[in-house]
């Protein structure tokens, strides 16, 4: 029995997607960077996908299993609201953004040693 209610042990499956909001950012942009610093590794990759796995997967199952209120207006830009913010703003740019800086700064730290080896 948790907080009074004998059935409501599914609550638990919102504790990784609360902690996703201010976690996971930094943690989609350290896999980005994981990613950038090893080309043609495996384990970096599998670990970007399955790291968002539970906290997007539980939110999106959230947001769309009300299948009855999907006649109403608006449900659809619901839907497509959360997409960009948890999907797009929390998830997907941040990776973007580690492994677009981290690869940016290696090949300006490439570009620098070519020039000062010489010819």
């Amino acid at each position: 029995m948790m907080f009074g209610y004998s059935d409501e042990w599914w609550v638990l499956l919102f504790v990784p997607v609360v902690l996703w909001v201010p976690l996971g950012p930094f943690a989609m942009a350290a896999t980005g960077v994981w990613c950038a610093r090893r080309p043609g590794r495996r384990a970096p990759r599998l670990w970007s996908l399955l790291l968002p796995a539970v906290p997007v997967a539980v939110s999106a199952t959230a947001m769309v299993l009300p299948t009855d209120t999907w006649n109403e207006p608006g449900r659809l830009d619901d839907l497509l609201g959360y997409l960009a913010v948890y999907v797009g703003a929390l998830t997907v740019l941040p990776w973007l953004l580690g492994y677009g800086l981290t690869r940016l700064a290696r090949a300006v730290r490439a570009g620098r040693h070519e020039d000062c080896a010489g010819p």
